[in-house]
């Protein structure tokens, strides 16, 4: 009986550690709030609401939500990768940076994605950078 107990203890404590996804390290979302408040906040605001007309918010962005790609092409190459597409009825222009590294830039989508009320898988630097060659 006891054996059944320490099992199903056992079992219990496997099955919250899967339940619960920790896989974005504390460093990763700390080093992303600090590009967002250097680089993006002027723009999305602190509370990533945008501004009405002008910058559009990221709470609950299907563009950062759904695309992963999409939205790392839109941090390297800005505003020019929705080029072609229906107009969004913002009218600031978002700039490249291209210029952050790849962890950077999968650190600051990381932290957006799992900040705000968003909730969404982390961007690796390898997929940053996969999309950094994919536009050579």
């Amino acid at each position: 009986m006891q054996r059944r107990a320490v099992a199903c203890l056992f079992l219990m404590i496997i099955f919250i550690a899967a339940c619960n996804d920790d896989s974005i390290s504390r460093a990763t979302m700390d080093n992303g709030k600090k590009v967002y408040d250097r680089y993006c906040l002027g723009c999305h605001m602190e509370n990533a609401m945008g501004v009405p007309g002008l910058n559009p918010p990221l709470v609950n962005s299907d563009l950062l939500l759904k695309d992963k790609a999409k939205s790392i092409r839109v941090v390297l190459k800005g505003s020019e990768e929705l080029k072609g597409e229906p107009k969004t009825g913002y009218r600031n222009t978002m700039a490249s940076l291209i210029n952050l590294s790849d962890e950077e830039i999968a650190d600051v989508l990381t932290f957006a994605r799992n900040s705000f009320g968003n909730k969404a898988s982390a961007v690796s630097s390898t997929e940053v950078k996969t999309e950094r060659a994919n536009l050579k």
